[in-house]
């Protein structure tokens, strides 16, 4: 997929607050994504915590495959950057030769200790592209300490196993602060050595509260899917924590999309902050969309149907609406004879990283997941993603059916209408 690079460096000098005139929208054609409803319709409304009107249509893209190969063409290899030589070896090591387009215009800048926002679709390797030069930046301070901040308590372990593979052997260490875990254990490692500490809002702001962790020791902090910590309600959470920083350090700021209110937090949270764009569509070429039309058909039977009858539908994400509803839906299932797991707020930490797990490893063949549950998963070779119950949003189909098709892999996406 061809990707437009937008570089732009922001001026210090300012005449508003807000960056809607400075070459990005929220979406390619500037349009707004939706249209705002009171009332459910037939497809796109929902009965329960009315959602906004999405057309169906925007649910279905056939993917077209084609001779011909566009490729992207990076100005950098791994080797090129000014990174320390233990690094390079562990990029090597994972078999990384040439970065993706956020890789290659982001970590320069990062390197060099520019404030960057950083706008790419999900799956596009951002992780590593924070993630390599900060921890050069350890290396060459061994003092550094660096904040990351998530939506998910699965993002941030991700994100965690992630620094982990890069720094085996530095002694570079890192606290995963997540709800959902031990709170002791969690302040017994913030009482050792580390340089990291990867964690969500809330949880981080009970830690500084009481005192276990001290901002005034970051210099540099990353927002990651700092739009959907915003969906989620974590706006003060994330405005207490960034009061606490220091005013002279690094923001990172990532997300993957862009509005008036990303715009807002920007302003108010960096400082003449390099802006790089690898996005040029809502949703990857590679991964084709359609809908499932129940016609008064029963959902449950329709979705054991396409399990059964379709052998391509090896590793299966479906997506529910509430917690129950997921969960019941996980546990019919399996009644029905299908390895299935689910992960939603109902479980503990311990249960959905196992159900997580379970579902990687492909010890299972499906996994029933709520939104927030699955925000950020990096899931390899997922080859369907099942819209069962209807997302709230755009945006939130959008990182549903971003989790498959990733790495230039093709994947399907089906929505179920009602």
């Amino acid at each position: 997929m061809v990707c437009i690079l937008i570089l732009t460096i922001v001026r210090k000098s300012m005449s508003t607050r807000n960056f809607s005139n400075r070459g990005f929208k929220t979406r390619a054609s500037g349009r707004p994504a939706f249209k705002r409803g009171g009332n459910s319709s037939r497809f796109g409304g929902r009965s329960r915590n009315q959602g906004e009107y999405i057309d169906p249509a925007r649910f279905i893209n056939k993917a077209v495959i084609t001779e011909e190969v566009e490729h992207f063409v990076p100005e950098h290899n791994f080797q090129d950057f000014n990174v320390d030589q233990t690094i390079k070896r562990a990029i090597a090591s994972k078999g990384y030769i040439t970065p993706t387009p956020i890789q290659d215009r982001v970590i320069a800048h990062i390197l060099n200790g520019s404030d960057v926002v950083g706008i790419a679709n999900t799956g596009t390797g951002k992780t590593a592209a924070f993630l390599i030069p900060l921890i050069n930046k350890v290396i060459l301070n061994r003092k550094e300490m660096v904040l990351v901040v998530v939506p998910t308590r699965e993002l941030a372990l991700q994100i965690e196993s992630e620094l982990q593979g890069f720094t085996r052997g530095m002694r570079i260490f890192s606290v995963c602060c997540v709800g959902g875990a031990s709170m002791g254990r969690q302040i017994s490692q913030l009482r050792n050595q580390y340089n990291f500490i990867i964690g969500t809002p809330g949880r981080l702001k009970d830690h500084i509260e009481h005192g276990f962790i001290r901002l005034a020791e970051f210099k540099t902090i990353v927002l990651d899917e700092a739009d959907r910590m915003l969906d989620m309600g974590f706006i003060n959470d994330m405005r207490f924590v960034m009061a606490g920083m220091p005013k002279e350090r690094q923001t990172l700021f990532f997300s993957a999309t862009l509005s008036r209110d990303i715009d807002n937090l920007i302003y108010e949270f960096l400082s003449q902050p390099v802006k790089i764009s690898v996005k040029t569509r809502d949703t990857a070429k590679n991964v084709e969309q359609d809908v499932v039309r129940m016609d008064g058909k029963d959902k449950l039977e329709v979705l054991h149907d396409l399990l059964v009858k379709k052998s391509e539908f090896c590793k299966v994400l479906i997506f529910g609406r509430t917690k129950h509803g997921v969960e019941r839906l996980s546990r019919n299932l399996a009644q029905r004879g299908f390895k299935s797991e689910s992960i939603h707020g109902n479980k503990t930490q311990s249960q959905r990283q196992k159900a997580l797990n379970l579902f990687k490893n492909s010890y299972v063949q499906i996994l029933v997941a709520t939104d927030v549950a699955a925000r950020g998963l990096d899931i390899a070779d997922v080859s369907h993603v099942i819209n069962y119950d209807l997302p709230a949003t755009y945006d939130d189909y959008v990182h549903r059916i971003g989790r498959t098709g990733r790495a230039d892999k093709r994947g399907k996406a089906l929505t179920f209408l009602e």
